[in-house]
């Protein structure tokens, strides 16, 4: 049977001073931000996802983006080397973790960086984002990680957006979904859907046909909706400031070996 586990982490009282790369910095209200964590938990849970808290690093202004710390496939989890030096301590607490849940745990090794934001899987294809925080050496060891295991790893260029997932996320029957602006190549893609609005192109797949993505897409979620699927909106402004999507607020584990 599917697991259906997810991985979250309080937000750190300094959240307010994450890292921005390619936005205008916006003033983040933390009280806000943490209101809406709680509630982004609570449709997960609300959905037959099990949450798994791993321990807060509050000195890790970064931190709620749990997703860039580790990427799964199967049973694996490949700690990641955050591109900004800054993130790289919010790893300890995730590998502990999924220690714990019976992983078998993996490193991304130096000269290598990667942040599991760049990283979309779609069946046995693993799409990495080579950008600004993955380089061609994380690219690599992730390959070397997966591959053995029967993936197929494909890198993609990524200059537009943060993380390859900023840009696009995919669909439960496969499909690519991407705002077209930020998507650098789509032609890589087998099957691309243009949606019509940036933040529409975060989905993240909550089993059947519903699909959980933020309330600043409403187009995007009638499209989808027409699709015959079901989108559970909820509201992630203060993380989109930072250039936080519903994505990168949790790591969901399919495939934990019961």
């Amino acid at each position: 049977m599917p697991s259906k586990k997810a991985l979250i982490r309080r937000p750190s009282p300094r959240l307010a001073e994450g890292l921005v790369t390619h936005l205008e910095r916006e003033k983040v209200d933390v009280g806000r931000a943490l209101e809406q964590w709680e509630a982004y938990v609570e449709a997960l849970r609300a959905h037959g996802w099990e949450t798994v808290e791993v321990d807060p690093a509050d000195d890790c202004p970064d931190s709620v983006f749990v997703e860039d710390t580790v990427v799964m496939y199967k049973n694996v989890a490949l700690i990641a080397r955050p591109g900004a030096e800054s993130r790289r301590d919010e790893t300890a607490g995730v590998e502990e973790a999924v220690a714990r849940l019976g992983c078998s745990v993996n490193w991304i090794w130096e000269p290598g960086t990667l942040d599991g934001g760049d990283v979309l899987k779609i069946g046995d294809t693993i799409y990495v984002g080579r950008g600004g925080r993955t380089n061609a050496a994380g690219v690599q060891q992730v390959r070397e990680a997966f591959e053995p295991l029967g993936a197929r790893v494909v890198a993609v260029p990524v200059s537009k957006v943060l993380h390859l997932k900023s840009a696009v996320t995919a669909l439960p029957d496969g499909t690519v979904i991407g705002h077209i602006p930020k998507v650098d190549r789509p032609s890589l893609f087998p099957r691309f859907l243009s949606v019509p609005e940036e933040a529409g192109a975060h989905v993240v797949l909550l089993g059947g046909p519903k699909l959980l993505m933020a309330s600043s897409a409403p187009r995007t979620a009638d499209l989808l909706t027409d699709l015959g699927y079901e989108p559970v909106v909820v509201d992630i402004g203060e993380f989109e400031k930072l250039e936080g999507c519903v994505t990168c607020l949790s790591v969901r584990l399919r495939e934990l070996y019961s």
